[in-house]
């Protein structure tokens, strides 16, 4: 083998990015959305790579001002998945087409459900018994020791189970179930491919960001006391986050 064959190798790997889909191909009301949503998620979404869905436009809208938009809020675009006029256009302004069926994203910024807003938390009871009850996926990533500020941690196709503390600044995601033996001090995210049967469940709660199939919820203050530091349970309700204590 040559010196030149040895200085560059192919492995694979399982990319996590955020979907966001345009539902408006005015760029005025596109870049004035994107706006509003970065402000309601407190910055949790800078530098988080993003992919363009914009399979719903007949036409195409000003890839050049929305692209500046998008690098304004350090939201690096890595493509686009979109058809017809508004396809060419999109690889005439330089960027890369994106087959989203092949593709494991989570869906953010502009879906038309309440996804990508400060929804509100709904407090109700539960028990562990509940949480043991929930059902597995066939397959269950486990994580064992703490996991430091700008750490991730994606199970993909399963459920995960995190034995120890997810530290303030690390993420963890699963297209499943999320189960978290310690506390929960950073960001999680459960159901990412859109399961909105997905639950996230954690003997001490204080997290920075929950979410369930895209629908999430930025935590800036101190949660209620019957859940804040405590066994908690998250998961979607019509649409809405809502979070119970579990009791033993």
């Amino acid at each position: 083998m040559t010196q030149s064959n040895q200085a560059l190798t192919f492995k694979s790997t399982t990319l996590y990015a955020v979907r966001v889909v345009l539902h408006d191909h005015d760029s005025d009301a596109l870049i004035s959305s994107l706006e509003q949503r970065m402000q309601e998620a407190g910055g949790f979404f800078a530098q988080e790579p993003v992919v363009i869905d914009a399979m719903g436009l007949n036409e195409a809208p000003n890839w050049s001002a929305l692209l500046a938009a998008f690098k304004q809020h350090a939201l690096p675009v890595l493509g686009v998945s979109a058809q017809g006029l508004a396809l060419e256009s999109a690889i005439d302004a330089g960027l890369v087409s994106i087959d989203m069926s092949a593709s494991k994203l989570t869906e953010a910024a502009s879906n038309p459900r309440p996804s990508f807003t400060d929804t509100p938390l709904v407090e109700t009871q539960a028990t562990l018994a509940e949480a043991v009850k929930a059902t597995p996926s066939p397959q269950t990533m486990v994580v064992h020791g703490p996991l430091r500020s700008g750490q991730r941690i994606y199970a993909r196709q399963c459920d995960l189970i995190v034995m120890g503390v997810v530290s303030q600044g690390a993420e963890v995601i699963a297209d499943g179930n999320i189960h978290i033996y310690g506390p929960l001090r950073g960001k999680a995210m459960a159901g990412a491919l859109g399961q909105t049967d997905a639950r996230i469940f954690t003997t001490s709660l204080d997290a920075e960001l929950l979410a369930i199939a895209g629908v999430y919820r930025v935590i800036e203050g101190v949660l209620p006391s019957n859940v804040h530091r405590k066994p908690s349970m998250i998961y979607l309700k019509d649409d809405v986050l809502s979070i119970e204590p579990l009791s033993a």
